[in-house]
C-alpha cells in the first residue's frame, strides 16, 4: 500500500468513526420524537414549576447539588429542540407553536422564582445567584457543544442513550430564570440584564446548534 492510499484509508475510517448517518433515526422518528418532547402539558407545566422552586432553593442556599437535581427534572429544553426542528424543516405551524409554548415556559418560570423570592426571608444575593449574572464566551462554548451532544443524542436509533441528562447540567437553562425572578423580587434591575442575557445565550445557542444538526 503506497502513501496516498494509507492516506485515504486513514480518511475512510476517520469519516465512518465520526460518521452519524450509521446508527442515525429515521426522519419519522426523528419528527415524532421531537415534536413530542416539546408538546406542553399541564404535567409538564406543573414540573416546570416544582424545577423552578427547587432550582430557587438551591440558588438562595448556595447548593449546587440542589441545582442540579432541579436541572435534570426540567423539561424546559424540549421546546427549544422542537422549534429548532421546526426552523430547519420550513414548518411554520410547529415552530410558531413551540415558540410560543417555550415564551409560555419562560413567562410560568420567572413568575414561579419571583414569588418564592418574594416570600423568602434570605434577600441577599448569593454566590450561586451572582454567578448567572455575568455571562462569557465560555457559556457560549457550552450552550453549543452541549446544544450539540443533546440533538445528536436524540436522533440516534438508540433510545435509552443518557446524553440529555448531561446536556441539561451543562447548560444551566433554569438557574438564569431563577435569577432573573430574583431580581425582580428584589429590585435588582442591574442583576436582572446579566441573567436574562445569559438564558438567551444558552437558549439560542442550543437551538443553532440543533438546526446545524438537523440539517445534515
Amino acid at each position: 500500500m503506497n502513501l496516498k492510499e494509507e492516506n485515504e484509508s486513514i480518511k475512510d475510517h476517520l469519516r465512518k468513526a465520526f460518521s452519524l448517518k450509521e446508527d442515525s433515526a429515521s426522519h419519522e422518528e426523528i419528527r415524532s420524537r421531537l415534536l413530542d418532547g416539546g408538546i406542553i402539558t399541564g404535567t409538564n407545566l406543573c414540573v416546570l414549576v416544582c424545577a423552578m422552586i427547587i432550582a430557587s432553593v438551591g440558588l438562595n442556599m448556595s447548593s449546587t447539588a440542589v441545582i442540579i437535581g432541579a436541572m435534570l427534572i426540567s423539561p424546559i429544553m424540549g421546546s427549544i429542540l422542537a422549534s429548532a426542528y421546526g426552523s430547519v424543516s420550513n414548518d411554520y405551524p410547529v415552530l410558531r407553536n413551540h415558540l410560543s409554548g417555550f415564551g409560555m415556559q419562560i413567562a410560568i418560570s420567572v413568575a414561579a422564582a419571583t414569588i418564592y423570592f418574594f416570600l423568602s426571608p434570605v434577600k441577599e444575593p448569593t454566590v450561586e445567584l451572582l454567578a448567572r449574572t455575568s455571562p462569557s464566551f465560555y457559556d457560549v462554548l457550552i450552550a453549543f457543544f452541549g446544544g450539540l451532544a443533546g440533538i445528536i443524542g436524540q436522533t440516534r436509533i438508540d433510545k435509552t442513550n443518557t446524553v440529555i441528562p448531561g446536556v441539561a447540567i451543562a447548560t444551566a437553562l433554569m438557574p438564569p430564570l431563577c435569577t432573573c425572578g430574583y431580581s425582580i423580587a428584589n429590585g435588582r434591575w442591574d442583576m436582572l440584564l446579566g441573567a436574562g442575557y445569559l438564558f438567551l445565550i444558552n437558549a439560542y445557542f442550543i437551538f443553532l446548534a440543533a438546526c446545524i444538526i438537523l440539517s445534515l
